[in-house]
């Protein structure tokens, strides 16, 4: 999702930053859904798109109040896990698995009409998530083929996409790999771009500042295996950025399961949620969130430290530049936080 997040502070009141962060509820919406919405796009207070299982797109512009279903049609055997919007009419989705699965759809009117963007004929690739810089640039995500990460391109807001070159990409590990989890395995703030592993020996965060043509990679202590790793990234203009994840085979045991970035160097939040969270987000005036399949949680100090504050079943969130942030999971569950 494309926001402005460096406004939130111009935006909302400074009095918020003070609200007892102890009163963060979700308050859940009715989608007439039981899909599993793993791609949340939301825009605003009163806009929000949410993609998931079954090829479902769902689309609210009266703040959750109701939801149209504007699933592509002919999707319905496709498993979106990311959506990316930038207005009421116009919004990506990307369906993954190997080969043919892993898909990009396109809406310019509000969900009416699709279009098939991008199909992916490679079998050996796998597309986890995207992301746009701008309204124009964009990126998506694939695990290794031929041991490096792949990384697919569009400078036309989606229109069209292209295959980068992968001499500017460094070595995968064995067994590495991206998790289409909620969307956040790849983010972008301020025309940097990052994506984060799991399943090696280490988990690892891979970093573009030239639009995703040449990336580096740093090791992160956030324990890595064959289903854990870093599952959520969330990066702000100014650089700040925070890691969650765990071990989605082990939900209710995430040791280290939580890190922050310290100039150049992640580490591990000296209080973690402890469990397995899917998905992050940064708020305003520096709280962040981080959800999963046992319970949401907060952090005022740049993810050092992390609190509970629900527990309730959630797999994404994402916030906007009013101030408002979202939350999506499993069985049709979408929510806005209210304090």
């Amino acid at each position: 999702m494309v926001v402005a997040l460096s406004a939130l502070a111009a935006v909302l009141p400074a009095a918020a930053a003070s609200a007892s962060t102890s009163s963060l509820k979700w308050r859940l919406t009715e989608t007439g859904s039981t899909a599993q919405f793993r791609g949340l796009a939301p825009v605003s207070s009163r806009v929000a798109w949410v993609a998931g299982s079954a090829g479902t797109v769902l689309r609210t512009v009266d703040g959750g109040r109701s939801w149209a279903n504007v699933s592509p049609p002919g999707a319905s055997g496709l498993l979106f896990r990311d959506i990316e919007a930038f207005d009421s009419r116009t919004a990506l989705a990307l369906s993954i698995g190997n080969g043919a699965a892993s898909r990009v759809y396109a809406t310019r009117d509000g969900g009416r009409t699709w279009t098939e963007t991008f199909r992916n004929e490679d079998e050996a690739a796998f597309y986890d998530c995207m992301t746009f810089l701008d309204r124009r640039h964009g990126l998506a995500l694939s695990d290794p083929v031929d041991g490096k990460f792949r990384i697919l391109a569009t400078d036309d807001g989606g229109r069209s996409w292209a295959v980068r070159p992968t001499q500017g990409m460094p070595d995968a590990l064995a067994g590495e790999f991206a998790f289409a989890a909620s969307g956040t395995c790849l983010v972008s703030a301020a025309g940097k771009a990052m994506f984060a592993t799991g399943g090696g020996a280490v988990s690892r965060v891979f970093t573009s500042r030239d639009g995703g043509r040449s990336w580096s990679v740093t090791s992160t202590p956030v324990p890595s295996g064959p289903s854990a790793g870093i599952y959520s990234l969330a990066v702000r203009p100014s650089g700040e950025a925070i890691a969650v994840g765990g071990d989605y085979a082990a939900p209710t045991s995430a040791p280290d399961g939580a890190a922050y970035l310290h100039g150049r160097t992640w580490k591990i939040a000296r209080t973690v949620p402890g469990e397995y969270r899917s998905g992050s987000a940064w708020a305003s005036h520096g709280l962040a969130l981080a959800v999963g399949p046992t319970g949401s949680d907060y952090s005022r100090d740049g993810g050092r430290t992390w609190k509970r504050f629900d527990t309730g079943a959630f797999d994404a969130v994402e916030c906007t530049a009013d101030g408002s942030c979202w939350a999506s999971g499993p069985t049709g569950r979408v929510a806005r936080l209210t304090h």
